[in-house]
Order: structure tokens, then C-alpha cells, then sequence
């Protein structure tokens, strides 16, 4: 493990440096932006590739005529006023965006012992992420994404400890209070959308791994989750599918409105973290985007999933979710940031399963304060128990969790910020000779992130 801790470390370092050596795009359209303008420009400072006074266009990942803030992960919408944080890199006719995150950390679930499902691990949850884009004409607009998790490498197949977190498998059996590691090509996508006003576009996706049009912003993207390096035990209410082999969809935006369909495989990533598994095409997902100004960014949408889970191959889910993201800038270094969102997996014969999601996130200069609280529903099948024992109920989980960052390194391009969390949990008591009453998670971490990228 301290090998790949050095790996993890050595690799974002020499990014730091790489980028150093490299044009990096400052952006200076928070007011543009703020007033959800969409023609969100920036001035290139590298006389060896631009004259001084070459302006180069941002705009939204599937819009010539959005802001790039309004990026989320696949296809999704953030508010236009979300914070960013990479490194921008541009040539004469591409424009390129890096992002990641690693936290290098001791974590230990039930820290009082008091039941027999926590788990303690020195590990580092990471991704990275790469994009690019080029105008295609006037009105065209082609991108590109691709995104890394060496997860495999630091959490090991059967991922790391969270108490009452499901899904997936390793070695045939269901992961149960672990998040599972996601895998090494976490999206490969393309997209070309089409402009044919200022309100109107038409997209399309192609992911190989990607993200069909199904939820919210995946956790790892939302700015009030940044900070947390854990998965929400909600995980498979609401972003479960932003890993899928086979991904095709079609999204239309009017003015302030996006309705999308996509066409996906089902099937969640396989125990292989390192290959590319089956595309099926045998699902297929709706959702309705709404973002009626700068500051919210609203969806619902309802995906209908077969035979998400290897080890239950005869059923199928029907998913629904519905959820809230807003964004308020309050200084250069200073903003907020909260999510709320509701999911309901609902499987034949069995009784749907709701998870409820609130999480927030202030920050300040070096400082981030934050927080998340899950309701979920967890089933006897979900947590792997003995129905002769505990029946066919489903177990109301709750968790709250507090944490902190604060950035105690700066290497221009990247921060370092050390930070720990505490997560209380609670559930029906019948579960306290396997948990224990109210047990508690813990961790201290040290996290490397890009900057705050200036507006």
C-alpha cells in the first residue's frame, strides 16, 4: 500500500510540474457567468501561442452556448454559479480541462468496536479526469472525456470499509459494509451537439464506459461533495449507473430546459476493474433538467435497469430520481454549496427501497466545512443476512457526517489540505448485535486537489 500511496503521490506531483510547464487557461467571467451569460471568454498570456490579444470561447461541454460551469459528470447539469477546479489548457483549436482528486487517509468504521462489520484501512480513493473540445464549424461543438480511478491499486478488489454501504460483488460474494473500487477507464466518451439558436442544441453521447441520462451529478463531481472522500451509502439510488459499458444518448435543450433519453447496458461493472465488459444496450433512461437560473439546477428522471446486480441476474430495477443543486458564490475564496436528492429502487416483487440524500459545503479561503445526511433502505438481500433471522423487513439506516479541510500546502496548480470526518449512524435495533448501538466511522486524510479555477 505505501507504494501506491508514492505512486498516487509521485503522479500528482508531476502533473503539478507538467502543468506548470504548460499554458494554463485563467478564466476572468464570474461577472459573465453570475448573470448566466453564456459567451464566457478567455485571454491567452503565452505569447509563443496566441497573440495578446486572441480571444478564445468557453462554453459548456454540450453547448456553444453555456457556460462551462454548468458541467457535471456525463451529461448532467450543475448550477452555472458551481465552483471549478482543474487546470485549463488550451491550443489554437482544442481546449483541454484536467481534474482530480486523491486522499491519502486511515479510515476505521465502528471506532467503539461495538459490533462485528466495521472494518480499518490505510488506503487513498482516487480518479482523474481528462476533457477536450473543438468548435466544428459555426454551430457544431465535438468533446471528448475520459476518466481514471486507480482504485484498484490502493482499495484492492473488495474496496474499502463503510458501514451499511451495498453493492457489487468480489470473488462471488456481495460487498456489504464496503464501497466497492471503481474501475481503471471510468468514461471514455465522445459527444457532437448541434446548435441551432442560442436556446436550442441537440446532443449526442456515445460513453464506452460513460454515464447515461439517469440522476443527479455523480457524487464524485458535486462541489458539496468534493471534500468527502467516501462514497453516500445512497450510492446505488442515484449514481450507481455512472460506470456503464455501453452508453448512447440524445438530449435536447430549449432555453432553460434539457429532456434526454438514453439507451445503456444494465449490467454494473463486473470484479475485472482492468478490462472493458459487454456493451448490452438493455436498458434505457428519461430525464427532464431544469436550471431556472444561476444559482439551482434541478432534475428527474427515471431509468429502467436490467439486471443491474451479477449475483441477482433475474431482477430487475426500476429507479427513480428526483433532486436539487444549488451553488452561491461569496468571494473569490468563498462559497456554498448543497445537494438534496431522493431516489426509489423498485424491483418485482419486492418492496421499493427509498434513500433520501442532504449534504452541504462552505468553504472559505483554506477552510471547508461540510457535511452529509443519508436516510436509506436497506433490505435483508441488500445486507446479505439470514431471513430465518432477521425476516424480509427493510432497516431504515440513518448517517450523519461531519468533516473538514483545511489546505496546509500550495503548489500553484494543486492543493494539499489535511482534513478528518466522523460519521454517526443509526438504524433499527434488531441490527445492534451486528453493528453495535449507534456505532461511529472515523478518518483522518490528506487531500490533493487542483485550484480553485479564477472567474
Amino acid at each position: 500500500m505505501n507504494k501506491a500511496f508514492k505512486s498516487l503521490l509521485l503522479l500528482s506531483l508531476v502533473g503539478s510540474f507538467t502543468a506548470d510547464a504548460q499554458h494554463e487557461m485563467h478564466m476572468s467571467a464570474q461577472k459573465d457567468t453570475l448573470k448566466g451569460k453564456a459567451d464566457t471568454t478567455i485571454k491567452s498570456t503565452d505569447h509563443s501561442m496566441h497573440n495578446m490579444n486572441t480571444v478564445t470561447p468557453m462554453s459548456h461541454a454540450y453547448s456553444l452556448n453555456l457556460p462551462m460551469s454548468r458541467n457535471g459528470s456525463g451529461t448532467s447539469w450543475l448550477p452555472d454559479a458551481a465552483p471549478m477546479y482543474g487546470l485549463m489548457l488550451h491550443s489554437k483549436k482544442w481546449m483541454y480541462m484536467l481534474h482530480g482528486n486523491v486522499a491519502l487517509r486511515y479510515t476505521k468504521q465502528d471506532i467503539g468496536s461495538k459490533g462485528s462489520r466495521g472494518g480499518e484501512k490505510f488506503d487513498a480513493p482516487n480518479w482523474f479526469m481528462a476533457m477536450g473540445q473543438r468548435k466544428v464549424g459555426e454551430k457544431g461543438l465535438f468533446h471528448f472525456g475520459a476518466m481514471l480511478s486507480l482504485d484498484r491499486f490502493t482499495e484492492g478488489g473488495n474496496g474499502y470499509p463503510l458501514l451499511f454501504q451495498t453493492g457489487e460483488s468480489w470473488k462471488g460474494n456481495p460487498l456489504v459494509d464496503r464501497q466497492h473500487p471503481h474501475d481503471l477507464f471510468s468514461e471514455l466518451s465522445v459527444a457532437y451537439t448541434y446548435s441551432f439558436s442560442k436556446k436550442t442544441d441537440l446532443t449526442f453521447y456515445l460513453g464506452y464506459p460513460g454515464e447515461p441520462a439517469l440522476g443527479s451529478v455523480a457524487f464524485m463531481h458535486r462541489p458539496s461533495a468534493l471534500a468527502n472522500p467516501d462514497a453516500p451509502i445512497s450510492h446505488h439510488w442515484n449514481d450507481g449507473t455512472h460506470i456503464t459499458f455501453g452508453v448512447a444518448t440524445i438530449g435536447f435543450r430549449y432555453d432553460k430546459f434539457k429532456v434526454e433519453a438514453s439507451s445503456f447496458t444494465g449490467r454494473e461493472p463486473d470484479e475485472n476493474r482492468f478490462d472493458f465488459d459487454k456493451p448490452r444496450f438493455d436498458s434505457y433512461s428519461a430525464r427532464l433538467s431544469y436550471n431556472p437560473n444561476k444559482n439551482w439546477a434541478l432534475q428527474v428522471s427515471h431509468g429502467w435497469i436490467k439486471s443491474p446486480e451479477s449475483l441477482h441476474s433475474n431482477e430487475n430495477v426500476e429507479r427513480t430520481i428526483a433532486s436539487a443543486i444549488y451553488a452561491l458564490p461569496l468571494g473569490d475564496e468563498q462559497n456554498f454549496n448543497a445537494t438534496v436528492l431522493w431516489g426509489l429502487n423498485k424491483t418485482k416483487g419486492h418492496e421499493g427501497e427509498n434513500a433520501a440524500l442532504l449534504e452541504a459545503a462552505y468553504r472559505v479561503t483554506k477552510l471547508s466545512v461540510y457535511s452529509r445526511y443519508e436516510w436509506v433502505q436497506k433490505s435483508t438481500e441488500e445486507l446479505n443476512l439470514n431471513e430465518n433471522i432477521y425476516g424480509t423487513n427493510l432497516f431504515g439506516v440513518n448517517a450523519l457526517t461531519l468533516g473538514l479541510n483545511y489546505d496546509v500546502l500550495n503548489l500553484k496548480k494543486f492543493k494539499g489540505a489535511i482534513g478528518a470526518q466522523a460519521s454517526l449512524y443509526n438504524t433499527n435495533n434488531a441490527l445492534n448485535t451486528l453493528y453495535g448501538k449507534n456505532p461511529i466511522g472515523g478518518q483522518i486524510f490528506f487531500r490533493i486537489y487542483p485550484a480553485l479555477m479564477k472567474m
